[in-house]
């Protein structure tokens, strides 16, 4: 399906915890603007039904053909129709929670300075990784800055669609330009806009002109 690519764009992450009906209205607002990706953060605290509300979200990235995954908890794929799921941090035995799995899915990780990540991540043939923080954020305080040489060096490492994340705002999409980037990754700069859809395209449209200012240098 349609779903199963991750290329670049809009990498919207959500906090189950939200109110429940805002979440989903907000959700709704965003991915018909035209999110690439939605990831479940991992997030569970005074969540009172966790089975319904990811249900709920993949039945609504589904209707938009747009891939819903998980942060961390990959045994979440057995049970629901989850797409994929987003590493924090390299697992342990990948090999063994491919087999466990027992079907296709996508599968990202987080990338920081260390780049022997973005290798491992290469090597086993991840759809994307995400660099986190390139500014200061409160939602990716656990997050260390991460150097723009650094993005620049990965890519060179893989061909892998690379995302940015962390304290991304409409005012300082521009710069990033000189990075060799396919998207950003979203939290708040999105859930928390009045008009979730507004701010998407707005994304959207600074980032297609960040594309066309590095193909025209």
């Amino acid at each position: 399906m349609e779903r199963n690519k991750i290329s670049g764009g809009i990498y919207l992450v959500i906090d189950p915890s939200m109110n429940r009906s805002e979440l989903l209205q907000k959700l709704e607002a965003a991915l018909s603007a035209n999110i690439s990706v939605v990831q479940i953060w991992d997030n569970w605290q005074h969540v009172k039904n966790k089975e319904k509300i990811i249900r709920e979200i993949c039945s609504l990235c589904h209707q938009y053909q747009v891939p819903a995954v998980i942060n961390n908890d990959w045994e979440l794929l057995k049970s629901f129709p989850l797409d994929g799921v987003h590493f924090d941090n390299v697992p342990e035995d990948y090999h063994q929670i491919k087999q466990s799995i027992e079907r296709d899915f996508l599968a990202g990780i987080t990338c920081n300075n260390d780049l022997s990540v973005v290798e491992w991540a290469d090597k086993n043939q991840m759809n994307y990784i995400s660099f986190c923080s390139l500014f200061p954020s409160s939602t990716s305080n656990s997050c260390e800055l991460v150097s723009f040489e650094n993005v620049q060096r990965a890519r060179q490492i893989t061909s892998l669609p690379i995302f940015l994340a962390g304290g991304i705002k409409l005012n300082n999409m521009q710069e990033l330009q000189e990075l060799s980037y396919d998207g950003v990754a979203l939290v708040s700069g999105i859930m928390s806009a009045e008009n979730p859809a507004q701010v998407t395209k707005q994304y959207l449209q600074l980032l297609n002109n960040n594309n066309e200012t590095r193909n025209y240098q």
